[in-house]
């Protein structure tokens, strides 16, 4: 060990940012540009080491960030001879002078002159994911330790800017956050992608689809709310767009139109978007997204009926014809003739959910809206206006053979001073994998489950 921590003061105690080894300040890697000149603290992880000669190279992570080191034999060889050989993935407390180095990732390297080693991975038993390529089962086994490395931290960060940003969005226009119950006990998107669980005494539960129906209630005692909060589905689905476990943000208004909800649904994709090119595109250049692309991303966005799209996919080859519902492909398609998402609205009325309100000058229609990201990634959000007849609504669920008693509260709410709403469900996943212009959408969430995979 290099040297020890040295006694500080129980007001520099208090302070992480303060609080180092002597007198040097404890900082975060992200922050390291802020400290150039400065000798500083950084506790963190031994990513990568490069040797060469009587200098080493340690890349040192701290969850913010990576960085560069330096370190010389002729003038810290305590520091030299705790690091070198040392394994991957060691922890240690690393203090040295923060120089500019534009060669160096982040712009920044640190000169080290203390070590202290607080766990050293033993040689007998390496870190498992080594710096070269791995295949995507191994990586999915050890995904606890693969979100360390750069790409994988880089989304993570990315996905928590979009949901702080996504939840600032709806505060500021008024949105009060609402949660809905995971155990529902009846179908909400369909009966056959339900995961059925044993509840108390024999009764049965479902994990819910989607929080719609419960802020339907709580837009009528709030008059405009969200819910944030994970969903399930059951379908057995394998393409790069599917979990089986997901995160929706959920949005419903009183007194609110179909034309209400599509321009919410693009403010708040558009405020997600530039948040994160504002915020994080030092993680957006790790990834290699072409940052430009997103820079684009601002309203009004591009808006066409489901006749349209039908036109649309007619010339571009496909077979789609008036009455289809529109898959990966046809959404690809789609996504290729705009450069920012597109609302596609009015879809016919029988391939949408029973609770979707239809189109009066149209019937046939339903006042509903998908909006497709750019890029071949898919649907983000779904929604448009809610039935408030309590007499169409309860013919509807009976025709779609869904258990009236199980719906008896949500009836209840076209009852008692039923009034229009409308909503839609932005799924982050999805969102979030456009903005990184991930592969697959298994990279955007800390721990995927997907079918047949539940671990680790």
């Amino acid at each position: 060990m290099a040297s020890t921590n040295k006694p500080v003061s129980s007001e520099t105690q208090s302070d992480p940012e303060t609080q180092g080894r002597g007198a040097a300040p404890v900082i975060s890697i992200e922050r390291a540009g802020d400290h150039a000149g400065q000798v500083v603290t950084v506790r963190g992880w031994l990513y990568n080491l490069r040797e060469s000669g009587k200098l080493l190279f340690p890349i040192f992570r701290d969850g913010t960030g990576v960085i560069q080191g330096v370190v010389s034999q002729k003038e810290h060889r305590d520091a030299f001879a705790t690091l070198k050989g040392l394994t991957q993935e060691s922890s240690l407390i690393v203090t040295g002078k923060i120089q500019c180095e534009p060669r160096a990732p982040g712009g920044y390297e640190v000169h080290v002159s203390e070590v202290e080693i607080i766990q050293r991975v033993p040689e007998s038993e390496p870190y498992p994911i080594q710096l070269k390529e791995h295949g995507v089962d191994f990586l999915l086994d050890q995904r606890h330790l693969w979100m360390r490395t750069p790409r994988q931290a880089s989304i993570l960060r990315i996905r928590a800017d979009a949901i702080r940003a996504a939840r600032n969005f709806m505060d500021d226009q008024g949105y009060i956050l609402t949660d809905a119950p995971i155990f529902t006990p009846a179908a909400c998107e369909g009966t056959t992608t339900l995961f059925e669980v044993n509840y108390i005494d024999d009764q049965k539960a479902y994990l819910t689809q989607s929080g719609q129906l419960y802020v339907e209630a709580t837009a009528a005692a709030l008059g405009k709310v969200y819910t944030f909060g994970p969903t399930f589905r059951a379908e057995k689905s394998k393409t790069r767009r599917h979990l089986t476990e997901f995160w929706m943000l959920e949005p419903e208004a009183a007194y609110a139109h179909l034309d209400d909800m599509m321009a919410l649904g693009e403010g708040l994709v558009a405020a997600i978007v530039q948040s994160v090119v504002k915020n994080r595109r030092r993680e957006l250049e790790t990834l290699g997204r072409e940052v430009p692309k997103l820079e684009k991303i601002a309203t009004p966005f591009p808006r066409i009926t489901y006749e349209e799209a039908i036109e649309i996919l007619q010339k571009a080859g496909s077979p789609v014809k008036w009455g289809d519902d529109f898959g990966g492909d046809e959404e690809t398609l789609l996504s290729k003739q705009f450069e920012k998402p597109v609302m596609i609205h009015r879809y016919p009325s029988a391939m949408k959910a029973f609770y979707m309100a239809a189109d009066p000058a149209r019937p046939e229609l339903a006042l509903n809206f998908d909006m497709i990201a750019p890029e071949s990634y898919g649907e983000i959000i779904g929604g448009g206006e809610r039935e408030s007849s309590y007499d169409t609504l309860i013919r509807r669920i009976h025709e779609a053979k869904l258990p009236e008693e199980a719906f008896k509260w949500y009836l209840d709410l076209r009852r008692y001073g039923s009034v229009p709403h409308a909503g839609f469900g932005l799924g982050l996943e999805r969102t979030v994998a456009w903005i990184c212009g991930t592969e697959h959408i298994r990279e955007v969430i800390p721990f995927p489950r997907m079918l047949y995979r539940v671990y680790p």
